[in-house]
């Protein structure tokens, strides 16, 4: 019986291509699902699990940010980071457009337009943190430096707490 091809992603591609490690985790998932409760169907810690967001700011740029799960963005420290006045959320229903993936798929990795990207500080703690892998029901587990290597991001600290899980 012959072996099921696994389906890359655009974000697996552009790791390949930079010869970045990563480890793919799959779970059954139809529709969107927060990250929360990925974490707790994988069994990934929360605080290793992040999620990407994206902004637009006043001056009409779209900006990612990627923060842990249980964290929500300050809007004024990220737009203090980005040199923009202010920043507002980027509409769920301009999201496909924006990047090219799905409410509950979208990576920091191979999006339409590689946007200013930041990840949050604490990811600098951890050996390995999970993302998105670019589809509903795909992460991926990589080191947190050498997603903003192939992002061209920077590290910031933008987050306030958001629930008590963490």
């Amino acid at each position: 019986m012959a072996k099921a091809k696994e389906i890359k992603t655009n974000a697996m591609r552009i790791l390949d291509r930079n010869h970045i490690e990563y480890e793919v985790l799959q779970y059954e998932c139809s529709e969107f699902v927060d990250g929360l409760h990925i974490a707790e169907i994988t069994g990934v810690l929360v605080e290793q699990s992040f999620k990407t967001l994206v902004l637009q700011g006043k001056s009409g740029q779209h900006y990612v940010l990627v923060l842990p799960i249980a964290y929500e963005v300050n809007l004024k420290a990220a737009a203090r980071l980005t040199g923009e006045k202010s920043l507002e959320m980027t509409p769920v229903k301009d999201i496909t457009a924006i990047t090219g993936y799905v409410r509950g798929g979208v990576s920091p990795l191979g999006m339409k337009k590689q946007f200013p990207t930041w990840i949050h500080t604490s990811a600098e703690k951890f050996e390995k943190i999970y993302i998105s892998g670019g589809r509903l029901g795909t992460t991926l587990c990589l080191n947190p430096r050498n997603l903003a290597e192939a992002t061209g991001a920077q590290f910031g600290d933008f987050c306030v707490k958001e629930t008590d899980n963490f």
